[in-house]
């Protein structure tokens, strides 16, 4: 059965943020719940009456494109970043790859699929393309989300939001582990399924065919696959390929602070989640400890090449660390303490995406990194998932905290009773120790490179371009290429990372948001010639354009999941199509834009590194007030502070035209 109307309202391959892409007017994630009044309460976030999995079963999977339309959507997405000759070169390769090796590469595609009805044909590749790649994670592959601030002031205050979220974390991996977890539902038309009475009426109805009945109200459950990796998670270096390894019977947190390690249960023996004041008396007991910083930042080996790091952790392992490794991976997830206390984002951006390496355990599902005055981010490691997971802890865990804190201003730590705080030692060999010294000069080294600033473009925001009947996301890209034909007289490749979590085990799509339309209105606005109306007709065919992307990107038709999994059977098989040595192929995949959004009340904002040396990072966000990006390079190649104003200028001007005003003053 078709999804078609999940969408009908409106580099290196990619490894940021791949968020969830639908309309934002028309749709709302279903988190009301049923309550019961028991003593138990507390260790649940929510009682859902349809279980976690409920759909899991019955989810559509993800459809193979057929070969054709790949073909020409990749063309089209060529279009407007090669010159002409090139472009009609690199047309009858495709066509000859459409003819000839394609057929077969994409029969050979459909059958592997066909056998392997529990998962999606670009799982498995997809998995191996984070997993095989020896780069650091560091700047690589871990992006992060800045959370919002508590309303409340006086809650931002370290020991007390750090306690709340931990308790609130544990509510979270409590409700999940026991299916009781609102199942994660994009509702087209809210008023008519998120509801108590579609609740039932899905409840009731077997797993084998639970979507379906969804799809009667037009409400569509997404895949919930990767939420079993979120905690007690961590990416273990291996050589040649990493594992990702979860340990769901541990009880314990890890908090890093001031470069020492330390572990506490957060669970009891049980299984409950702790008293928020043991918990508190735990962080308190660690904030208080005067242990001086090592001069070995351990942590640092995290951010080394995979080999590397998976030859020193066995060197580390084999030499009486193996019971700390162990707590580190089984680890709930850990929490960094840090001293730095500042509001500059561009400062707090640096500290998020990688701060101090004696701070950090970079392979770990999950870090929440917190200032002394409260302010705090997750990093998150890539491979075991996307933003949609990531998102969803966000929400509920900013929900749960602010609006239902369980310790207080005053709340002091309990009296006479000692916590049960686990200082961890090393035993570090002068191998290990050239080896973290070694890995602390590299560290500073690539990370003193990058360059990040954040711009907040307060003149208008989502509700001013909607008015126009734009799509705001349409909107934003737009800009970005407006403001790159500014200082480089050039379309260039560009990435914008798209959910498939519509689908069973769906992750990402691409949208190629550099389109001809694109283009052409960067042309028609640099033009003096140009009139208020023409420019006007152009931004609306970049919107209708750019939300066909978007449609055909979140159902599994983009072209670029596609190829890459017909090159994975290909290099199986031991020889590539000249589709995939033709430059054009290593060319669009070289993303100087690489861009990703995530909007939620929860995030105030977030980044990632530039995927290419000589590209830009743009974690972005149309919000109701204002328009926000967040955007890292690599000096000298790129210019952020021109690329900004750019950006600015590129936003002035078209909201001009929409005006009915000449951008020209």
């Amino acid at each position: 059965m078709s999804i078609g109307p999940l969408m009908s309202c409106s580099g290196r391959i990619s490894r940021h943020l791949g968020r969830p892409h639908f309309p934002q007017s028309s749709w709302k994630i279903a988190h009301s719940y049923s309550s019961a009044a028991t003593k138990d309460d507390f260790n649940f976030l929510q009682r859902s009456i349809m279980p976690t999995d409920h759909f899991q079963k019955s989810l559509p999977r993800l459809p193979v494109p057929k070969l054709e339309d790949s073909c020409r959507r990749y063309l089209k997405a060529l279009e407007p970043v090669l010159t002409a000759d090139d472009w009609q070169r690199t047309s009858k390769i495709v066509a000859k790859f459409q003819e000839g090796e394609g057929k077969e590469l994409q029969k050979f595609l459909k059958a592997k699929d066909k056998k392997n009805k529990h998962t999606s044909y670009v799982t498995g590749p997809w998995f191996d393309m984070y997993l095989k790649d020896r780069q650091s994670v560091v700047l690589n592959y871990n992006p992060f989300m800045m959370f919002s601030e508590d309303p409340k002031k006086p809650y931002n205050d370290q020991l007390i939001r750090a306690t709340n979220m931990i308790v609130s974390s544990m509510r979270m991996l409590k409700t999940l582990r026991a299916k009781i977890l609102e199942p994660e539902i994009y509702h087209l038309f809210p008023e008519k399924s998120d509801n108590q009475r579609f609740r039932k009426f899905v409840s009731y109805l077997p797993e084998s065919i639970s979507w379906y009945g969804a799809l009667l109200y037009k409400a569509f459950p997404l895949d919930m696959s990767q939420y079993g990796n979120l905690f007690n998670s961590t990416r273990i270096p291996r050589i040649g390929k990493d594992e990702i390894w979860t340990d769901s019977s541990a009880k314990h947190i890890l908090v890093i602070r001031n470069g020492n390690y330390y572990v506490f249960d957060v669970l009891d023996r049980d299984g409950n989640v702790r008293s928020p004041v043991e918990i508190l008396s735990c962080l308190k007991y660690i904030i208080d400890d005067k242990s001086p910083k090592s001069d070995y930042p351990i942590g640092v080996l995290t951010s080394e090449n995979r080999d590397v790091w998976a030859k020193i952790r066995q060197t580390l392992s084999s030499s009486g660390n193996e019971q700390t490794l162990n707590l580190i991976d089984s680890a709930t997830f850990v929490l960094s303490l840090e001293d730095v206390e500042t509001e500059d984002p561009n400062t707090l951006s640096r500290l998020f995406l990688y701060g101090d390496p004696a701070n950090r355990w970079f392979d770990k599902s999950f870090t929440l990194v917190m200032t002394r005055s409260g302010i705090t981010a997750v990093n998150f490691e890539h491979s075991w998932g996307d933003g949609v997971a990531v998102l969803r802890y966000f929400n509920e865990v900013f929900k749960d905290s602010t609006e239902k804190p369980q310790v207080h201003p005053d709340t002091r730590p309990s009296g006479g009773l000692q916590p049960d705080v686990r200082k961890l030692d090393w035993s570090l060999s002068d191998e290990v120790k050239e080896a973290i010294r070694v890995a602390d000069d590299k560290y500073k080294r690539d990370t003193s490179k990058l360059d990040i600033n954040y711009m907040q473009y307060t003149k208008y925001g989502r509700n001013g371009v909607r008015k126009h009947k734009i799509s705001p996301d349409a909107y934003m890209q737009l800009g970005f290429q407006m403001a790159f034909f500014k200082q480089y007289g050039k379309t260039v490749p560009t990435y914008e990372s798209c959910s498939t979590a519509a689908y069973k085990h769906g992750r990402t799509e691409t949208i190629r948001s550099a389109t001809t339309a694109t283009k052409k209105s960067c042309e028609l606005f640099a033009s003096s010639k140009s009139s208020v109306a023409e420019m006007r007709k152009s931004l609306e065919e970049c919107s209708t354009v750019h939300s066909q992307l978007v449609k055909e990107a979140a159902m599994g038709q983009g072209f670029d999941r596609h190829l890459f999994a017909l090159r994975q059977i290909a290099s199986e098989q031991g020889q590539l199509p000249e589709l995939y040595t033709d430059p054009a192929y290593s060319f669009i995949n070289h993303n100087i834009l690489s861009t990703s959004t995530l909007v939620s009340p929860s995030v105030r904002f977030g980044g990632f590194a530039p995927v290419v040396p000589d590209g830009y990072g743009i974690g972005y966000a149309a919000q109701d007030s204002f328009l926000g990006c967040n955007v890292t390079c690599y000096p000298p190649s790129r210019n952020i502070p021109e690329f900004l104003d750019c950006v600015r200028q590129s936003f002035d001007e078209m909201f001009e035209v929409l005006e009915g005003r000449s951008p020209r003053k």
